[in-house]
């Protein structure tokens, strides 16, 4: 598992263009202010039960310890596959996005997630300081 995590002012997306032929077409446009932004690559090695839990446990932590660094409660999951070059498959990476949005929400968090299986445009204002951009493999 490869995550790329941002503390952002600002992120905006809107999904582009579709990349998986099983995913439903989607025109969503959303954004959010003062969120942690997680770009997420699942790996063939997170697959196994007991990686995906490691993965899943580790992921959480994670977050929520970047989150409490400035007070935020709002999270966005983006898959984003080009962190590594070893992908799980499409529907164990879409599995994850969903128990992190579940296990996040569960303790308080507002949980976004782009359209999976899409490209999207970003908007992303970043904060300044080093920790506002952390770059992890698990």
């Amino acid at each position: 598992m490869r995550v790329l995590t941002f503390l952002a002012k600002r992120f905006r997306w809107r999904a582009y263009s579709r990349t998986l032929a099983d995913v439903p077409e989607s025109s969503v446009e959303d954004g959010v202010e003062d969120a942690v932004v997680v770009f997420l690559h699942a790996e063939q090695k997170d697959e196994p039960a007991d990686a995906h839990a490691r993965a899943r446990k580790h992921v959480l932590k994670h977050i929520k310890w970047l989150a409490g660094k400035r007070g935020f409660r709002r999270v966005v999951l983006h898959s984003f596959t080009h962190l590594g070059a070893e992908n799980s498959g499409p529907a164990f990476a879409a599995r994850f996005l969903d128990e992190l949005d579940e296990r996040l929400t569960k303790t308080g968090y507002e949980v976004k997630q782009t359209p999976f299986g899409h490209f999207c445009e970003w908007d992303l204002a970043v904060h300044g300081e080093s920790l506002a951009k952390v770059w992890k493999e698990i």
